[in-house]
C-alpha cells in the first residue's frame, strides 16, 4: 500500500493492525471487553507479544486492567496484562528518575514472576522480566550476570532470554530487551557488546525472522551516541558493514514476510538503512509497505534539536521521496 504522493505519515502504535486499533480506542475510553476479546482471538506468539506490549503502553496510565482483574480474577490474559502494565510503569518511572522507581520495580517483578506460573507456556512474562533487568544498573541480581552462550558475548540475563526463547524461539521483543540491557554497559560509544549480540542473534535466526533487523538498531544507537558527528558525508550508513546489514535484513526478513508479521519499527529502521546505503529501489519497496505510517526513530537521530519530532517527519519524507524517485530512474544512484 502506497501513501498518496507526498502525504505526511502519522505515528500509530497499532499500525496496520485494525483490530488492535479498535481495542485501543475502547481501552482509552475505560472499557476492557474489547481488549479481552482481541487477546482471545490472538493466535500467534508474535502477535500476542506485540499486542500486549502496545495495549500495556496505553493502559499504564489507567485502571482498566485492574478493573478487568477485579471482574475476572482467574483470567490468565488479565494476569499477563497486569504484569505488562506494572513493568511499563516501572520503566517509565526509571526514565523519569521518579522517586517511586524502586517500589514500582518490585511491583513489576512480582507481577511478572506470578505470571510465569499462571501462564507457564507464555513468553511474555519472561520478556517482562528481561525488560526490568535494565533497571539493575549495577547487576546486583545474579540472574542479570549469567555467563553467555558464546565466549565473545557479554554476561547478562541470558537465563531469562533462554526462558522466553524456549516458549517462542527468536522472540523479537525478548532480543530487543536484551539489547536495551546491554546498551548502558558500554560507555565507549562503540557498543561492542550490543553489536556482538545483534550479529550473533541475526546469524542464528532462521529466514523470515525479525532478528535479522537487530544490527540496524545498534547502528542507529551508535550514530546517536556519536552526536551525528559523521553526518556530513553519511559514511556511517554507506560503509561495507552498513550496506551488508541493510541487504541482509531486506533479503532475509522483508522479502520473506507478510505485512501482518512486520513491526512498524522494523520497517522504519530498514527503510532508513536502505536509504542511507543508497539502496533506493529496495528502500522504496519498504516505504510502500509502510503505507501511511512512520515512527519517530530512527529518523529523529538525523534530526537533533528542539524541533526534533517535526524534523524527523521531514527527514522521513525526504528519504521516501528520494528513494521512490531514484527507484523510478534506475534503482541506485551514486
Amino acid at each position: 500500500m502506497r501513501s498518496a504522493g507526498g502525504a505526511r505519515p502519522a505515528y500509530d502504535p497499532a499500525g496496520h493492525d485494525g483490530a488492535l486499533r479498535a481495542a485501543l480506542q475502547e481501552l482509552r475510553a475505560g472499557r476492557w471487553m474489547s481488549m479481552r476479546t482481541l487477546l482471545e482471538q490472538t493466535t500467534t506468539w508474535w502477535q500476542w507479544t506485540q499486542r500486549t506490549q502496545v495495549l500495556a503502553a496505553a493502559a499504564a496510565g489507567t485502571d482498566v486492567v485492574r478493573a478487568w482483574r477485579a471482574e475476572e480474577p482467574h483470567s490468565v490474559a488479565a494476569a499477563v496484562m497486569h504484569a505488562r502494565v506494572a513493568v511499563e510503569r516501572a520503566l517509565r518511572a526509571h526514565r523519569e528518575d521518579h522517586r517511586r522507581t524502586r517500589e514500582l520495580w518490585r511491583e513489576g517483578w512480582h507481577a511478572s514472576d506470578t505470571a510465569t506460573r499462571v501462564a507457564p507456556h507464555d513468553p511474555v512474562p519472561w520478556v517482562c522480566l528481561l525488560a526490568l533487568a535494565r533497571l539493575d544498573g549495577e547487576r546486583h541480581w545474579a540472574q542479570h550476570r549469567v555467563a553467555p552462550p558464546e565466549p565473545m558475548l557479554p554476561p547478562g540475563p541470558w537465563g531469562l532470554l533462554a526462558q522466553a526463547a524456549e516458549r517462542d524461539p527468536y522472540n523479537r521483543e525478548a532480543h530487543h530487551r536484551m539489547l536495551q540491557f546491554l546498551y548502558p554497559r558500554d560507555a565507549s560509544g562503540r557498543l561492542a557488546g550490543a553489536a556482538g549480540f545483534a550479529q550473533w542473534a541475526a546469524g542464528s535466526a532462521p529466514p523470515g525472522s525479525a532478528l535479522h533487523v537487530l544490527p540496524l538498531y545498534v547502528r542507529v544507537e551508535r550514530y546517536r551516541r556519536s552526536g551525528g558527528r559523521d553526518a556530513a558525508l553519511d559514511l556511517h550508513w554507506v560503509s561495507e558493514d552498513a550496506t551488508r546489514e541493510a541487504d541482509q535484513a531486506f533479503h532475509s526478513w522483508f522479502t520473506l514476510t507478510h505485512r501482518a508479521e512486520r513491526s512498524l519499527l522494523d520497517l522504519n529502521h530498514l527503510a532508513h538503512a536502505l536509504w542511507g546505503a543508497l539502496r533506493f529501489r529496495e528502500a522504496a519497496q519498504v516505504f510502500d509497505a509502510l503505507g501511511p505510517y512512520c515512527t519517530p526513530l530512527p529518523w529523529a537521530c538525523r534530526a537533533p534539536g528542539a524541533n526534533g519530532p517535526d524534523r524527523a517527519v521531514e527527514v522521513f519524507l525526504q528519504a521516501r521521496t528520494r528513494s521512490r524517485s531514484a527507484a523510478r530512474e534506475g534503482g541506485r544512484r551514486p
